[in-house]
């Protein structure tokens, strides 16, 4: 892949495939230099930033959503290219990202009637930036390389914030060789990439990073809890935490939006469970057993089955406060 140079992009450029997967395109566009065709799926919370990351930083970027509104929306303010189905990303594009919720949407976009195999030439590159089961991804991976299209399984961490800094972790796992070709789009989203071996491995990091952290929200939990109960300052047992060994660059971020009662949702509930569900698909396939992790994963559902599968995961805690009839919040 020859180097890639910065475009000047003109003011007004929106691309948009036909059903047929031609492209019409503004006669301004004949300007733009050279630039790698690229490809994104899935515009949720994460990705969304992620696609306008890739096209602010010169590429040309095919897109395509289950909700179509949002592939619209960033075609026509960020001047990427709309799509109707994931085939015709894959054949505008060297390399497509996707960024969905679980392992059957990324089978479905990818392997499924007008997914992106049907579009793809031999040599594309796929990386899946979702979270999905290990045994899940290498299937989709075997499956794609039949139609010679390389795959890395890519999860990222850093929640909302780092996908729209362009600050995300990247855990790669798939073909070194196919990592390094086309490691500079990932730099367009992330500030820390991590190869971590042969394919699945860079989901079998995230999910052990996953289930750390899971766990250390339920601990953060459980000691706010008792302390504010006791009548210790929710702020001041904060400080504490930060200045002792118990420590953790988690709870001093997710501290504060507790306190405040601001759940806005960085990460949610109801992923983060069905995270920490794919932790335990996996460590049963491994044979670790994972005691913790599962009396967790029943606290997080039991902050679902109260309504808060929507929020931010930080909202876990409502479920021990209304164990106890507290809150925890401080001003």
């Amino acid at each position: 892949m020859q180097a890639l140079k910065q475009p000047q992009r003109p003011a007004a450029v929106a691309t948009v495939c036909n059903h047929e997967g031609s492209t019409v395109k503004s006669a301004a566009a004949a300007i733009i230099r050279e630039m790698a065709k690229l490809g994104f799926l899935g515009l949720g919370l994460m990705g969304y930033p992620m696609a306008r990351n890739l096209i602010r930083a010169g590429h040309e970027v095919a897109l395509w959503s289950n909700n179509s509104a949002k592939a619209r929306e960033l075609a026509e303010t960020e001047k990427g290219i709309f799509c109707d189905t994931p085939r015709q990303v894959g054949e505008h594009a060297e390399c497509v990202f996707l960024c969905v919720g679980t392992g059957d949407m990324s089978e479905r976009v990818l392997l499924g009637k007008d997914g992106v195999r049907d579009g793809a030439k031999p040599g594309t590159v796929v990386a899946d930036a979702s979270t999905v089961g290990v045994s899940q991804s290498r299937t989709i991976g075997a499956e794609l390389s039949k139609s010679g299209i390389h795959f890395l399984d890519a999860p990222c961490t850093g929640s909302t914030p780092g996908a729209t800094k362009g600050t995300l972790t990247f855990m790669i796992g798939g073909d070194k060789t196919v990592y390094e070709r086309v490691k500079p789009f990932f730099e367009a989203m992330g500030k820390n990439l991590y190869y971590c071996g042969g394919p699945g491995l860079g989901l079998q990091a995230k999910l052990s990073q996953n289930l750390i952290l899971c766990n250390i929200m339920q601990a953060f939990n459980e000691g706010i809890v008792l302390a504010t109960k006791g009548g210790v300052d929710p702020k001041l047992m904060l400080e504490i935490l930060t200045n002792s060994a118990a420590k953790s660059g988690l709870i001093d971020y997710k501290a504060p939006f507790i306190f405040r009662r601001d759940f806005t949702t960085n990460f949610s509930t109801k992923w983060m469970h069905k995270d920490i569900g794919l932790m335990l698909e996996t460590a049963e396939e491994l044979k670790v057993p994972l005691p913790l992790t599962g009396l967790t994963r029943q606290l997080f559902q039991a902050a679902i089955s109260s309504g808060h599968g929507d929020e931010d995961f930080c909202s876990t805690i409502k479920v021990l406060e209304g164990f106890v009839g507290i809150r925890v919040e401080s001003k």
